[in-house]
C-alpha cells in the first residue's frame, strides 16, 4: 500500500477529486439553466447526449493520443478543454453553441478518465491493486456528490456561475504539475494495443461498466418514482438514492480488501451475485423498513464494486498502450449505457409500470454475472490446455 503516500497518487487522486467537484456541479446547473430560459427535459436529455456523444468520438483516438503524449499532458490538456469549455457558457445562451462545447467536454472528460484511470492502475501493484482503486473510485464518488450542494450557493449569480465552475477544473492544474511525466504508451505493436485486440479480451468488463453506469443514472433519476409507487412521499423517496449512492461510496474500500486477500474474481462475482438477490427482493423489501434501507445500502456498495473490480481486473490484465485502450473501452461502456439506459428503462415504465425499473436493472446485473462466469471457466479451461 506504499502507493497510496506517494506524490504521484496524492497528486492524481486530489486532481481527480476537483474534477469530480466541477463535474457534479456543471451537469445539474446546465439542467436549471436551460429549465429557467423555458426549454423542456427534451433539450436538457439532447444536451446531455451531445457530451456522452464527444466522449465515445474519444474512444477510437485515445491509442493515437497515447503514443504522441504522456498521461500528464493529456490530463492537463483535458482540465484545461473543459475549463475553457465550461467557461464559455457564460457568454452565450444559443443551444447550438452550448451544444458543441458539451459535445468538447465529453471528449475531453473520456480522455482525462481513460488515462487517469490507467495511470492510477501503473501505480498499483497486485497486492494492494484493488484497495488502491477503491480509494481513487470512492474520492471520486464523494466530491461528484459535493457538486449539487456547491450548485445550490451558485445557481442564483446568473451573471458568473459558469465562469466559477470553469475555475474549479484549473485547480486541478497545480496537482497535476507535482506529479512526474509518465511515459509515452508507444513502443508496443500496435495490434496488441488497439481497442478491437482488447475488446475481446474483457467482455465481462465493458458490461459490467455498463451495468453499473446504468446503475448509477437510474438510482438518481428513476428510482424515487419506483418508491412513490409503493406508498412512500416524494420527500422520502428521493433517500433511496442516497442510501444506495452512500453504499456505494462508503463499501468500496472495504470490498477491495476483500478482493485483495481473497481473488478478484471470486468478489466481483460475489458482487454480481448479491446485485441478482437484492434487485430480486427489492421489490417486496420496500414494504419493511427495518429491511429496505440496509438492503439499499448493502445494494449500492455491491453495484459500486462491480465497476470498481472491473478497472482492478483492467490493470491485472493489461499494460501500456492495451491498458489504455481498455480504460476507454470502460469510459465508452459508460457513456453508452448512461445515455441508452434511461431512455429504455423510462419507456419501460410508462407502458408497463414503475417496477419495471427493478426488471432492467436485473436483466443488466444477469447479463454480467453470466459473462464473468463465462470468462472465469474460460481462463480455467486456457490454464488447462
Amino acid at each position: 500500500m506504499k502507493v497510496i503516500f506517494s506524490r504521484d497518487f496524492v497528486a492524481l487522486i486530489l486532481s481527480v477529486a476537483v474534477v469530480g467537484l466541477g463535474m457534479g456541479a456543471t451537469l445539474p446547473l446546465t439542467a436549471l439553466a436551460l429549465t429557467g430560459a423555458g426549454y423542456g427535459t427534451d433539450i436538457v436529455g439532447l444536451l446531455t447526449a451531445a457530451q456522452a456523444g464527444g466522449g465515445l468520438a474519444a474512444v477510437p483516438l485515445t491509442g493515437w493520443v497515447g503514443a504522441r503524449f504522456s498521461g500528464r499532458q493529456v490530463i492537463v490538456g483535458a482540465v484545461l478543454a473543459v475549463a475553457l469549455a465550461t467557461a464559455s457558457m457564460q457568454v452565450t445562451t444559443n443551444l447550438l453553441v452550448w451544444a458543441v462545447l458539451r459535445v468538447v467536454c465529453g471528449f475531453a472528460l473520456m480522455l482525462l478518465f481513460t488515462f487517469g484511470e490507467a495511470w492510477v492502475n501503473q501505480l498499483a501493484d497486485d497486492a494492494s491493486r484493488a484497495r488502491v482503486i477503491a480509494i481513487y473510485a470512492t474520492n471520486f464518488t464523494l466530491f461528484q456528490m459535493a457538486g449539487p450542494v456547491l450548485v445550490s450557493r451558485i445557481a442564483p449569480f446568473a451573471a458568473s456561475r459558469f465562469l466559477v465552475c470553469g475555475a474549479i477544473f484549473l485547480l486541478a492544474l497545480p496537482m497535476l504539475a507535482a506529479m512526474r511525466a509518465t511515459r509515452r504508451a508507444a513502443g508496443e505493436p500496435e495490434p496488441h494495443g488497439n481497442w478491437r485486440h482488447v475488446l475481446p479480451q474483457m467482455p465481462a468488463l465493458v458490461i459490467g461498466t455498463g451495468f453499473f453506469a446504468l446503475f448509477d443514472t437510474l438510482a438518481l433519476s428513476l428510482i424515487p418514482l419506483f418508491a412513490m409507487t409503493h406508498g412512500f412521499t416524494a420527500s422520502v423517496a428521493v433517500l433511496f438514492a442516497s442510501a444506495m449512492l452512500l453504499g456505494d461510496t462508503t463499501l468500496q474500500l472495504p470490498i477491495g480488501w476483500l478482493a485483495d486477500h481473497l481473488g478478484r474474481e471470486r468478489v466481483h462475482i460475489g458482487a454480481a451475485v448479491v446485485v441478482v438477490v437484492l434487485l430480486a427482493l427489492l421489490r417486496w423489501a420496500v414494504a419493511v423498513p427495518w429491511l429496505c434501507w440496509p438492503l439499499l445500502y448493502v445494494l449500492g456498495g455491491a453495484a459500486g464494486a462491480i465497476y470498481t473490480l472491473s478497472l482492478v481486473a483492467c490493470g491485472e490484465r493489461f499494460r501500456g498502450a492495451a491498458l489504455v485502450s481498455a480504460s476507454s473501452l470502460v469510459g465508452a461502456s459508460w457513456s453508452v449505457a448512461s445515455f441508452g439506459g434511461p431512455l429504455i428503462a423510462g419507456a419501460l415504465m410508462q407502458h408497463v409500470g414503475n417496477d419495471a425499473l427493478i426488471g432492467v436493472l436485473l436483466a443488466s446485473a444477469l447479463a454480467f454475472l453470466g459473462a464473468a462466469v463465462w470468462e472465469r471457466r474460460r481462463g480455467a479451461v486456457r490454464a488447462l490446455q
